[in-house]
């Protein structure tokens, strides 16, 4: 055992392990100033050559990535080939450029050699997990000789970058398995005027909150759900069927536990399917601060990140459920942002305005700064209500009892790296 005479410098760690509980004590309080102290020495060394040359700044935060779970996120391995791709992670864009590039190889084969130079777009494309690329990268000439070992890329930079997470999705890419399955869905013909049928459990006390539904989804109305005991308990099945004979595109039923709402419940008229999903974070727009009122404009549609088939399935239920026209001089936008499978339903008020000094230019998903608008931003005022939707199930048609048989079912995921929409 060390001496007791001797006393550790605050710039060095523990030198050894005692017993004693007050200098153990001791001990540990002087490791953690000594570990403060030179963090603080290494911040302090870092700001003086950066201000001296300020590229070392920006390499730092070129390389300081946090590596999260979406830019770690993984995909299946399959061909072309899926089927209607319920089920499998597999990133439909992606699939497309594949086709494109097939098409244009078969093509070339008579001497031209646009196939092989797709190919090779689609392959450099894939290098960078077809999402994005850099402009340093694709400046560079392709016989660029491959970087020494110092410059190749961290595990952070290799990994899947969620700038493409922001851009809209393309409800264009659809697979034709997925559209001959759902053809209600995904029917060329424009869609009717969305019409939607807001009731509740059984026994239900939401009647406020599935009122407040009614302001967010447009020319909907709210039926109350009778549980007397003297009264008909109307079967999810009968109220489709009574809104169907109506010209009612969509039932939409409203769940509850413990008085507060968990699930939402997606019956698409006439034929379906349901979709079952699950509800937390629910806040009322009067309990946000500096909400504001909505108004009976046709609200605009945002479905950001739905990537999949099964993503694509569930941004054209949503499609449906607002109108294609909508009303601009509302100012009005209802955002659906799906995000490891989380679906973020937010409702704002949008203004455009000048640039202030101290805010930066608009920028694009690539990161540069996007022309035409350098001197323009957007204010935001949200109008709720607020709150976080989860998939859970996709039945077949519109059934007596729910869950019999199911297009979709959630199971449990062991892979976190790995998302179904």
């Amino acid at each position: 055992m060390a001496s007791a005479k001797f006393r550790p410098s605050a710039k060095s760690g523990l030198p050894f392990k005692t017993g004693n509980r007050e200098k153990r004590q001791k001990l540990h309080i002087l490791r953690k100033k000594a570990l403060d102290n030179t963090r603080r020495d290494e911040r302090f060394r870092r700001r003086r050559e950066e201000g001296k040359d300020p590229r070392l700044r920006e390499d730092r935060l070129r390389k300081n990535i946090p590596l999260t779970l979406e830019r770690k996120r993984v995909w299946d391995d399959v061909d072309r080939d899926t089927g209607d791709g319920l089920g499998v992670s597999v990133d439909v864009e992606r699939l497309k450029r594949q086709k494109i590039g097939e098409e244009a190889q078969a093509d070339g084969e008579d001497g031209s050699n646009q196939g092989e130079e797709a190919m090779d777009a689609v392959a450099l494309e894939d290098d960078h997990d077809s999402m994005i690329d850099s402009a340093s990268d694709s400046e560079q000439p392709t016989t660029t000789p491959p970087p020494p070992s110092s410059c190749r890329k961290s595990a952070t930079e290799r990994a899947t970058s969620p700038t493409y997470s922001t851009a809209s999705t393309n409800l264009d890419l659809t697979l034709s398995a997925l559209a001959a399955r759902f053809p209600t869905l995904f029917s060329t013909e424009p869609p009717p005027k969305p019409k939607t049928l807001i009731t509740t459990s059984l026994n239900s006390s939401l009647h406020r909150e599935a009122r407040l539904l009614t302001t967010l989804f447009p020319n909907s109305v709210y039926i109350p759900r009778s549980a007397h005991r003297h009264s008909h308990k109307y079967s999810v099945r009968e109220i489709a069927s009574f809104a169907s004979n109506r010209s009612y595109t969509a039932v939409l039923v409203l769940k509850e536990d413990q008085k507060k709402p968990t699930g939402l419940t997606f019956v698409h008229l006439p034929k379906g399917p349901t979709f079952h999903f699950s509800i937390s974070n629910w806040i009322e727009g009067k309990r946000l601060p500096g909400h504001g009122n909505p108004t009976e404009h046709m609200p605009e549609l945002i479905l950001n990140n739905f990537r999949t088939p099964l993503g694509l399935l569930t941004a054209h239920l949503f499609r449906t459920m607002f109108p294609p026209q909508p009303e601009l001089q509302g100012r009005q936008v209802v955002t659906l942002h799906n995000q490891r499978d989380y679906i973020f339903l937010r409702r704002h008020r949008y203004v455009f305005r000048e640039k202030r000094q101290t805010e930066k230019n608009v920028t694009g998903p690539d990161g540069k700064e996007v022309k035409g608008v350098e001197g323009i931003r957007a204010g935001l005022q949200e109008l709720g209500p607020r709150f976080t939707m989860k998939l859970r199930r996709i039945d077949r048609g519109i059934q007596k009892g729910s869950g019999q048989e199911w297009e979709w079912k959630g199971k449990m995921e062991k892979q976190r790296t790995k998302f179904q929409l």
